[in-house]
């Protein structure tokens, strides 16, 4: 039996190749009909299936041949092929050359063969794949390339000094193809991944070109190449991510797919014009360092049980605040996961969809060819959903559809862009929503602000001073015996006494005290006191516990938060 168009079936080839039993993909397929889900990936869940069995059957379905590299390891005239940035990062292990000069190399994802082009870039030769289990291409980078050093940046730069220095500068395309440019980006994005940065920033100034990395919310310099190469790196980004290289006088957007260690990484790009060239930043999207599960995200117990109160109502709307950065997407799918059942119809508007979720319909905002949040929310309705998630309140249309979708008996997850709680009731007014529909749809604000957690490794006690103690709103008697904490930098936190972050919350949950005080078109500020009133913890008095905690420093919370909540 084979699947359309002549593939076999995954699960026949597992059970053709021993590697399960046919009664292990029995039990999975019906997993996979209840929840979802890769029908080998279910079955490396239960257990029945390792990952290397995966690997090498999706090879076969892919037609690629399998390779045992213990056995047959790179031969030596190819190590050099190739180098350990370029192999890590595509996860491949340069193996033989064949007698018509193709380049063989072993991916232990076999459905990463769209790399095949930029390695005959890099190498000048036709490439092949064959597939090999993970464990075993990891043994293979350990012992032939070992980590990507750090100093070779400046000898990869040299290199593509060198290439692009010949070439005509009008030619963007040649430049993008010259394999040391290819290399160059290669490492930076490879850096950029393993230190988990959330942007990459390529600024060409007058005088020098700038390379930036943003890491845990702060943007930090790293070696960067000469301002001469600037139109070469930033043409290969746009050729990565099918944008017009000709064009160079207009914003674009666009994205690429990687696959590193196996896992997926989506960059979103995004260039923009200036008077010594195009910038380029590119947005890290790795599933696998964000955990989207609502008991991570940074909610203390009391909070966590709030919004899975939130998440168990029936219809009406939950909005996510806060500004750009504080972390409203990660909260709102992680809240998706927990909503996820095969008996729930999820939809989600999204610009940019973030993270690809399964089970869960996804529809990407296109507003200049007019599928915007409002055009794409008339035609949702009319799919007969459960919980809709709207990625951005941004109008007065896009308001007024979602409180429509709400009082008819939807749940509306979505995000504003507001400084706390309480002012979001402003904001809402501002787009056009008027006080009795507000009253009737919305069910509760949750503001969030992300804060950087001090490193384990250079984290230092000490007894705070009354100013510091002031400046956050409170008394010494209230530390009980607790001291507060600093980072003193180390190697660990690239010497910045932080590493990752967590979110702060604050939860208005609308009683029937504040829809009336939303009736009567109270002062954001009546509504604040009435809110605290009833149990609301500020934005101010969450920082106060993390510093209490020891898991932040004074300096962050004063920073994202205000003294008055």
């Amino acid at each position: 039996m084979t699947a359309g168009g002549g593939k076999r079936l995954l699960g026949e080839l597992l059970v053709a190749r021993g590697a399960c039993t046919a009664e292990d993909v029995e039990r999975a397929l019906a997993e996979q009909a209840r929840s979802g889900g890769h029908l080998g990936e279910l079955l490396v869940a239960m257990g029945r299936l390792d990952r290397t069995g995966l690997t090498l059957a999706l090879g076969e379905q892919a037609g690629l041949a399998a390779v045992d590299l213990d056995a047959e390891p790179p031969a030596p005239g190819v190590v050099g092929r190739m180098d350990a940035a370029t192999c890590s990062l595509y996860r491949a292990v340069p193996l033989r050359t064949d007698e018509d000069g193709a380049l063989v190399v072993a991916l232990a994802d076999p459905a990463n063969v769209a790399v095949l082009q930029d390695l005959s870039f890099l190498v000048g030769a036709e490439v092949r794949a064959v597939v090999a289990g993970e464990d075993a291409v990891d043994r293979a980078l350990a012992a032939h390339w070992g980590a990507p050093a750090a100093e070779d940046m400046a000898v990869v730069i040299d290199e593509a000094r060198t290439a692009t220095g010949s070439l005509d500068l009008e030619d963007a395309a040649a430049m993008a193809r010259a394999a040391p440019v290819v290399k160059l980006l290669n490492y930076i994005l490879l850096q950029a991944i393993r230190d988990q940065a959330s942007d990459i920033h390529l600024e060409p100034f007058e005088e020098e070109f700038k390379v930036r990395y943003r890491v845990d919310g702060v943007l930090f310099e790293v070696e960067a190449p000469p301002p001469s190469l600037a139109a070469a790196l930033v043409s290969r980004v746009k050729v990565m991510s099918s944008l017009d290289i000709a064009e160079t006088r207009i914003p674009q957007d666009g994205r690429i797919e990687l696959s590193l260690g196996g896992r997926p990484i989506d960059l979103r790009v995004s260039t923009m014009p200036t008077v010594h060239g195009e910038s380029c930043v590119l947005r890290v999207l790795d599933r696998s360092v964000v955990s989207l599960d609502l008991g991570s995200v940074g909610l203390r117990d009391d909070e966590l049980a709030v919004v899975h109160g939130l998440m168990a109502r029936p219809h009406g709307i939950v909005l996510v605040t806060g500004p750009t950065g504080s972390g409203k997407t990660t909260t709102l799918y992680s809240a998706l996961n927990r909503l996820n059942e095969v008996e729930r119809k999820i939809i989600t508007v999204e610009d940019p969809i973030e993270y690809d979720l399964d089970g869960i319909v996804q529809v990407q905002v296109h507003d200049e060819i007019g599928v915007g949040y409002a055009n794409v929310l008339r035609s949702i309705l009319r799919q007969d959903p459960d919980v809709l998630l709207v990625g951005e309140i941004r109008d007065t249309e896009t308001a007024r559809i979602a409180v429509e979708a709400a009082l008819t008996g939807h749940l509306i997850l979505s995000t504003l862009h507001t400084n706390d709680a309480p002012s979001t009731i402003t904001r809402l007014v501002d787009v056009g929503v008027p006080p009795y529909l507000i009253v009737a749809t919305l069910e509760a604000v949750v503001a969030q602000r992300l804060v950087r957690r001090l490193c384990p490794d250079c984290r230092r006690e000490y007894d705070p001073d009354d100013d510091v103690l002031r400046e956050l709103g409170m008394e010494r008697d209230e530390l009980a015996g607790r001291t507060f904490a600093y980072g003193e930098g180390c190697e660990a936190c690239n010497w910045s006494g932080h590493r990752e972050r967590r979110a702060l919350f604050e939860i208005m949950v609308m009683s029937e005290t504040l829809r009336q005080m939303v009736l009567d078109v109270a002062p954001t500020r009546e509504l604040r006191a009435a809110a605290v009133r009833e149990g609301m913890r500020p934005l101010r008095e969450a920082g106060r516990l993390a510093v209490l905690e020891g898991s932040t420093s004074v300096e962050e919370v004063l920073r994202e938060t205000l003294l008055d909540g």
